[in-house]
């Protein structure tokens, strides 16, 4: 089972969500990652979606499952259940509505009050080919992003810019923080008492006639 990835692990810790507020376009950022396909008549999720898609990280397969989540107020209580098993996210605004990177920091907030502490984190200024309505400067975008500990990039889903990086990007990641977790236990566990113990083989003391000190002749 070496080569297949993440597929040894239960199926959440290979999870992935999509978060931000509604419209800024987590649906068709999956459909195109997933299935390569852009719908410009997509509505707004119900509570929770997802798709799957295995890339090739360092010669081994990665098998993601990714999760649309809602991004209405109404289904927060449902969204918020998936962030406790995902072990990365993206953060996803839209570059031409500026309140949808003002919500950005309530989002993520709200992410890490849920997820676990060492979640990887992409903020993702999607809608990139509306750079001649754009309302959130990049500069701004990633100097929040490196403030806060995030990765950065531009996307469109539209016309597939950065989508593909994007997806690649935090899935490496994901997978060499847990290779490297993984190679940290097995060698913590080799070096257990139990696994580090030497035997010493003493020889048998010899019973050897004791010399006396004086021989009368």
């Amino acid at each position: 089972r070496e080569n297949d990835g993440f597929s040894y692990l239960p199926p959440l810790w290979s999870s992935v969500v999509l978060i931000g507020d509604s419209g800024v376009g987590k649906s068709n950022l999956l459909s195109r990652f997933t299935r390569n396909e852009f719908n410009l008549e997509s509505k707004s999720t119900i509570g929770v979606e997802f798709a799957t898609r295995s890339i090739q990280v360092d010669g081994k397969t990665v098998k993601a499952q990714i999760w649309d989540t809602a991004g209405q107020e109404r289904y927060r209580a449902i969204t918020s259940a998936y962030y406790r098993g995902a072990v990365g996210a993206l953060l996803v605004y839209d570059i031409a509505k500026h309140l949808t990177y003002e919500n950005v920091e309530r989002w993520l907030k709200e992410l890490r009050d849920h997820a676990d502490s060492n979640i990887v984190i992409m903020l993702v200024g999607n809608k990139s080919d509306l750079r001649h309505l754009r309302a959130v400067p990049t500069d701004e975008a990633r100097a929040f992003a490196e403030k806060n500990g995030l990765s950065f990039l531009e996307t469109s889903a539209l016309d597939s810019t950065n989508v593909e990086t994007a997806f690649q990007t935090i899935l490496t990641e994901i997978y060499r923080i847990v290779s490297q977790k993984q190679m940290s236990e097995r060698q913590e566990s080799d070096m257990s008492p139990s696994n580090n113990v030497v035997n010493i083989q003493v020889p048998p003391t010899e019973n050897k006639p004791k010399m006396q000190c004086c021989q009368n002749i």
